[in-house]
């Protein structure tokens, strides 16, 4: 058993001289310490990057929102639009402003000259608007002659027909030269 002792002894021997434990621990205590401040401000670093996207990740989803309630509002406003812009819409708002199809339009060539005869509308109001102070006034004014006549159409003029509307873009003509 003494060499079996002995062997140990040695061993233990140099394993004690591999790992001194006198000052040398000290020298190791400074790297241990920068690792774990390394350690500990990664983790940091990746905690604070994390709160980062996650904050943008909440912003994003609150303006993604606010994106489809402006959206569908912009479509609900776009659907009014349409619906007042409708050409039936839009004669019946105007009759019920007192407004009534135009005659034959008239136009002024750039020389001065008028193409067409102008006609006064002629055609009544819908029954279901009350008609306009001015339009009684001007039917009755007419038999004292205090308004003048508009020019009767020629023959070969078809007269105006109460329920066609005007075009509302006319397009002039060439002249002719």
């Amino acid at each position: 058993m003494t060499g079996t002792a002995e062997q140990m002894k040695g061993r233990a021997g140099r394993l004690a001289r591999l790992m001194p434990s006198g000052p040398s621990t000290a020298a190791r205590t400074p790297f241990v310490l920068l690792v774990v401040l390394l350690l500990a401000g990664g983790l940091i670093s990746l905690l604070l990057l994390n709160s980062a996207l996650n904050e943008g990740s909440f912003r994003l989803s609150k303006l993604k929102r606010e994106t489809t309630e402006l959206t569908d509002e912009q479509q609900a406003l776009q659907r009014d639009v349409d619906k007042y812009s409708e050409p039936d819409a839009l004669e019946r708002r105007a009759r019920e402003l007192g407004m009534v199809p135009g005659g034959s339009p008239a136009f002024l060539d750039p020389d001065g000259k008028v193409r067409g005869v102008p006609e006064r509308a002629t055609a009544q109001p819908s029954p279901a608007a009350p008609p306009e102070p001015e339009a009684s006034a001007a039917g009755s004014a007419s038999p004292s002659g205090s308004v003048p006549p508009s020019p009767s159409p020629s023959p070969a003029t078809p007269s105006t027909a109460p329920a066609a509307p005007a075009p509302t873009t006319p397009t002039p003509t060439s002249s002719g030269r």
